[in-house]
């Protein structure tokens, strides 16, 4: 990618924002701890304030996850210097005033719940502080959305949403099935987000969700995150495509329901692999016949410069960058 000249406008935006990355997939299916490190790196170097690391996914059980956690703390505290690892939400400001990157646990599933909810406090003390309900296939609370059927939220899933509430960690509704989604976004109590998905409107592809699905969303008080995928994106990731995409959702939703979440992948050819004949059932072959590429950390601020351009209030490219992201951390997020 050639990196566009910016603004000085763009240029004093961008350093006064808290840019906050909702999906960066932080396992070994995307790539190695080294390739990871560097990616965070880029991402420092890009002005990202803070990043949200899928610690353990739908691959995971409670074993893995709860080991995964574990290496994950040790590499941050070895790198404090660099990183804060958030246990609150004004750790992130924080972060950002002493020139660190904060990054939040998440899953991306709810297999490492298996099927006990009494886990779910466990990982939030453990600082998962957010999950999505089901990873494109069937799991224990409901349909993925490259499910056969469309089912919606199981019995336990309705008790998943419900302590996920309590406890406090956002519930995430990203590649999960439309009327498991839709049942999660009536029944829960708290913002909900569906951290990245593009509009289906755009590019119609079984990842990308509805306009109801969004506007649902909306009405909880959640954030729809635009991904960086050229699969969803409909073609490669620049930042007019991008914008394309965070324009549908801030005309339809409001500036206060958009965020950026560009799952980025440090090493496409770990997950490409993992796409082929492993993962069919996962990953359709139908849906993903194009080989995917991934937005670089450094389209961000290109974004920005887009957004701005477009005739974006600054107060609402502040939003999309990140601002909304901490605004649903604040309301949803609790003391351990």
């Amino acid at each position: 990618m050639t990196a566009i000249s910016l603004s000085d406008r763009t240029r004093r935006v961008y350093s006064a924002s808290l840019v906050w990355d909702n999906t960066f997939p932080f396992g070994p299916s995307c790539g190695s701890e080294r390739a990871h490190l560097a990616t965070l790196a880029r991402m420092r170097a890009a002005g990202y304030s803070c990043v949200s690391l899928t610690t353990a996914s739908d691959n995971s059980d409670m074993p893995d996850a709860v080991r995964k956690i574990a290496r994950d703390l040790a590499l941050f505290r070895e790198r404090a210097d660099e990183f804060v690892v958030v246990r609150e939400a004004d750790d992130i400001p924080r972060a950002k005033a002493e020139g660190k990157l904060a990054v939040v646990f998440t899953f991306q599933g709810t297999l490492p719940f298996e099927r006990n909810v009494e886990l779910i406090a466990l990982y939030y003390r453990l600082g998962v502080r957010q999950a999505l309900m089901a990873y494109n296939q069937r799991n224990n609370v409901g349909d993925g959305c490259h499910e056969r059927t469309d089912a919606g939220l199981s019995r336990f899933g309705v008790e998943v949403v419900r302590e996920m509430n309590r406890v406090g960690m956002i519930v995430d509704c990203s590649h999960t099935g439309y009327r498991t989604s839709m049942d999660v976004l009536e029944l829960a109590t708290a913002p909900v987000v569906f951290s990245h998905s593009n509009p289906r409107a755009l590019v119609d592809h079984e990842r990308n969700i509805r306009d109801d699905q969004a506007l649902a969303c909306a009405r909880t008080g959640g954030v729809v995150g635009v991904n960086g995928v050229s699969l969803f994106l409909g073609g490669p990731p620049d930042a007019e495509r991008m914008f394309r995409h965070v324009d549908h959702w801030v005309s339809l939703l409001g500036p206060a329901h958009v965020g950026l979440a560009l799952d980025a992948v440090s090493e496409p050819a770990a997950l490409l692999s993992l796409i082929g004949a492993k993962a069919a059932d996962k990953y359709p072959a139908a849906q993903y016949a194009e080989t995917p590429s991934f937005a670089d950390p450094a389209l961000v601020p290109e974004l920005a410069e887009a957004m701005l351009r477009h005739g974006y209030p600054e107060e609402t490219v502040q939003g999309v960058l990140g601002a909304n992201w901490l605004r649903v951390a604040r309301q949803v997020w609790r003391t351990p």
